[in-house]
């Protein structure tokens, strides 16, 4: 081939060549951004409307269903789910993989405007929202001190900011804590008293607290321009804020209200191992490399603490890029390994340091090639990718071998280093370029492989396709010229004439393979002379391999051991913020028994951005993240503790726990293995067979964690007002319900400022017992004409359930069953669950169907077999 003689004869062109490539590989290996798992694009995206006021049903028949009627003419849809609550329409649009969401996202706005118009009255405008996996935290960190509130104040005004400037972080998100405000809790019977109302005092503070500018005024030659400065500058500035009553006659907010200068009531609780702390969440921008996010969050948090040299402590809870780190460099090692092992075999198979030498030269020239192929192909370095390449470590080496082998077979027949070098290369050239397509066309199909399999394993492919064609360069090219410049008469007399031990050790181990070569031989000549036995062997291993696919076991991904671990904690419906707390320090204490428990990162209260939430949360939930310690520190692994922490917390009265072990492939997939959805049109009938099926899933061996989509709703105290009644005191059910609302949980009058802070001033009464049953519905309000009236004459209360909310798939009404496994794969749970269900008997227009990981796991297996028919044709 002109290639291998050109290679020969222009030895430094090809160091030239060879140097470029090694510069141009380094540089782009520096360049190459770091992830665990290849990018994708989730082909997911959501239309969010608010109905305030509405139950679930009228969101539905009003609002979803009008917006389903409209997205089904989307193309490229998968599967249309919708979420119908109190005051809120969720539709959530699953597309095809692969779909262009920024287009997708377009055209569903397109038909979202052909019906915004019917839409009822009260309801806002529909908001397109495409899901993205880094919406979710890369990093957690809880910062804790003394000073609660001053730590608050640290993480508002100097952590968030600073850590917002880093490019690589989208937004930060600051939770917990102490955020101060200004109270201004007013005495309900001096302003009985006064006449007045809670909202007219809300009014005034309102309109004496402001800056505006007045127009400009004119002085001799120069021209000023006008402001009034009427904002408030102290707390006694608030407190002699004059108020005009009914009478005409004037006093001072002070003197029916007690202002303080304080902090908001509390509605979560952010802890580290015990420790109250401020929780800061970080999202990175969606092209951003988490790696370097992370290291740019690290330094600037040094940078931070050595400035204000406080006595803070700031623990790192959650870094997705720690997890990254470790599994590459750990699949980095792996291709160390591998490589030393290549070289290992082939020194003890040629027994000679100068051909090992050259043959190992294929390995880092092909990888280095490889990685500008990768860079420009547009692939990460993730576990996917850096295991296409340790995997084809092995098979790099293949064709410099054969490559090498004629080479010395024609040295040693006497022709000289560079006709050998040439002929030898040129003999086997076809042969090995031949087995080279033929090894990328078994892994080049997978680039057609469609769906989740194909962002999973495409990037595999086409990284250890790149390196295969880079060691077939190499091979023919490198090898033939090192072998003309290396293979010397004198050293071919110093391989044949050699001597010392360890010539001797190999020459010894090179007489075992050839005598091993000659029993070869001797079978290969039984089977010869037995050829009916050998094939009715073969058949037979054949069709027993066949008969024990199903023994193996399948599941969509393996099971990875990142060592964190998830616990939810739900209490009573209606429990309090205080109440739940007390529940989860006796969790905290449970967990930080266990032995292979490093921290806990807790969250009481409404989950916020917490990283492991499933919902918007409430006083009755909680979120605890629980990070183990090193796996080389512990005897078990994330899964056995998981389930320990099950039994511990068993016992826990009037609580629902679900301890769930956070994959770091659950991006890619259902966030459960096991989903049993049922279809149909009553609430009451989804109900009994969800719990039905649930029943089913709990008995199953393997199932963890079982849960049911349909829940109890809330406790409410309902109000119904007496539309006559109010009227005849002037009132509307409006005006009512606002006077409720303000007696209940206040209202924002304005802002104070402050140090440079707006601090919100907010108008409530006196704290004392204003929150109970009794205070309700005595509760006075004033009418237009001034009469007082207490709620109870025009109002009447009820103790009910809150509405449930309504889950639809494809424009009809489902639940859904989910459960985590442990110790089983998904499919024998699945086959087992499958034929508990098919004795069920359903009524009619009800359907019980699977899905989650189960149903991604058959599409890719599917996808997968036709990749693998592509492969063997």
């Amino acid at each position: 081939m002109s290639m291998i003689k050109f290679a020969v004869n222009r030895p430094v062109t090809m160091v030239i060549m060879v140097s470029v490539l090694l510069i141009l590989g380094f540089f782009t290996y520096s360049k190459l951004s770091v992830d665990l798992l290849p990018e994708m694009e989730l082909p997911v995206a959501a239309v969010m409307t608010s109905y305030s006021g509405a139950g679930p049903e009228e969101v539905e028949s009003g609002v979803t269903e009008l917006l389903e009627s409209a997205l089904t003419t989307v193309s490229n849809v998968d599967t249309i789910q919708s979420i119908s609550a109190a005051g809120q329409s969720v539709v959530i649009m699953m597309f095809n993989w692969g779909t262009d969401m920024d287009a997708a996202a377009i055209e569903m706005k397109d038909s979202i405007g052909f019906v915004e118009g019917y839409l009822p009255d009260g309801a806002s405008d529909p908001l397109v929202i495409k899901m993205d996996p880094t919406m979710m935290p890369i990093m957690q960190i809880g910062i804790s001190g003394e000073d609660l509130a001053q730590v608050q104040e640290i993480a508002e005004e100097v952590i968030e900011p600073r850590l917002s400037r880093i490019p690589e972080v989208a937004s930060v998100i600051i939770t917990g804590g102490q955020e101060r405000q200004v109270k201004v809790e007013i005495d309900p019977v001096r302003l009985e008293n006064y006449g007045l109302t809670l909202s007219q005092v809300a009014q005034v503070l309102q309109m004496e607290n402001f800056n505006m500018s007045s127009g400009k005024v004119a002085q001799g030659t120069r021209e000023y321009y006008v402001r009034n400065m009427q904002e408030f500058e102290t707390i006694e500035d608030i407190r002699n804020v004059a108020i005009v009553t009914a009478t005409g006659s004037n006093l001072r907010l002070g003197d029916i209200a007690t202002i303080t200068d304080g902090y908001k009531e509390r509605e979560q609780f952010t802890r580290v191992n015990h420790r109250e702390a401020v929780g800061v969440h970080l999202m990175k921008q969606s092209d951003a490399n988490t790696v370097k996010a992370s290291e740019a969050v690290r330094k600037e948090l040094a940078k931070i603490q050595q400035e204000l040299n406080l006595d803070l402590d700031v623990d790192i809870v959650y870094d997705a890029a720690e997890y990254i780190n470790q599994s590459i460099d750990s699949t980095i090692k792996m291709i160390y390994e591998g490589a030393l092992l290549a070289v290992l075999v082939l020194f003890l198979f040629l027994r000679n340091m100068r051909s090992t030498l050259i043959i190992f030269t294929a390995i880092p020239l092909s990888i280095i090639a490889t990685f500008i192929l990768m860079y420009f192909y547009g692939t990460t370095l993730n576990l996917i990718t850096m295991g296409g390449l340790a995997l084809g470590v092995g098979r790099i080496v293949d064709d410099s071998i054969v490559v090498f082998e004629n080479i010395y077979r024609h040295r040693s027949l006497g022709l000289p280093p560079m006709e050998a070098a040439v002929t030898g290369a040129s003999e086997v050239s076809s042969a090995v370029i031949a087995a080279t397509m033929t090894f990328i066309a078994v892994f080049l199909p997978m680039v057609f492989v469609e769906g989740l399999a194909s962002i999973i394993f495409a990037p595999m492919a086409m990284t250890i396709s790149f390196a295969i064609l880079c060691s077939l360069f190499v091979a023919l090219t490198v090898i033939p010229l090192m072998s003309s410049r290396i293979l010397t008469d004198k050293s071919m007399q110093r391989i044949t004439e050699g001597s010392g031990r360890i010539f001797n050790a190999t020459q010894k181990f090179g007489g075992w393979i050839d005598s091993l070569g000659e029993r070869y031989k001797v079978l290969i000549q039984a089977c010869l002379n037995r050829r009916r036995r050998v094939i009715i062997i073969v058949t037979l291993l054949m069709v027993v391999s066949l008969a024990a696919i199903p023994l193996v076991g399948a599941e969509f991904m393996p099971a990875t051991d990142s060592g964190e671990i998830s616990v939810s904690i739900e209490t009573d419906k209606g429990s309090t913020l205080e109440d739940t707390d007390e529940v989860i320090r006796q969790v905290e204490n449970r967990l930080l028994d266990i032995p292979e428990v490093e921290l806990v990162f807790t969250s009481v209260g409404s989950a916020g951005t917490m990283m492991m939430s499933s919902g918007s949360g409430g006083t009755n939930t909680s979120i605890l993240y629980v990070k183990l310690c090193p796996k080389n520190e512990r005897q078990r692994g994330v899964e056995m503790v998981a389930e320990d922490m099950r039994q511990q917390l068993a016992g826990l009265a009037g609580t629902k726990v679900a301890v769930s072990v956070m994959d770091a492939t659950s991006s890619f997939g259902s966030t459960s293995p096991v989903v049993v959805q049922v279809s149909g049109d009553d609430l009451d009938v989804l109900r009994e067979i969800s719990t039905e099926v649930a029943d089913i899933v709990r008995s199953t061996p393997g199932t963890r964690e079982v849960t049911s989509s349909i829940t109890d709703g809330n406790p409410e105290m309902q109000i119904r007002i007496d539309r006559a009644r109010a009227a005849a005191y002037g009132l509307t059910p409006m005006q009512v319900a606002s006077e409720i609302k303000s007696a209940m949980d206040g209202t924002v009058a304005t802002r104070y400022k402050v140090d440079g802070q707006e601090v919100d001033v907010k108008v409530s009464y006196t704290s004392e017992g204003h929150s109970d049953v009794d205070y309700l519905t005595n509760l006075t309000i004033l009418s237009p004409q001034g009469a007082v009236v207490k709620l109870s004459q025009i109002a009447t209360f009820e103790l009910a359930q809150g509405p449930v909310q309504i889950i639809r798939e494809d424009q009809v009404r489902k639940a859904e069953v989910t459960a985590d496994l442990l110790n089983r794969d998904l499919n024998s749970v699945m086959t087992d669950i499958q034929a508990s269900i098919d004795q069920m008997n359903l009524p009619a227009g009800y359907e019980i169907t699977f899905g989650g990981e189960n149903e991604e796991m058959m599409e890719s297996f599917a996808s997968l077999a036709v990749a693998l028919l592509l492969a063997i044709i």
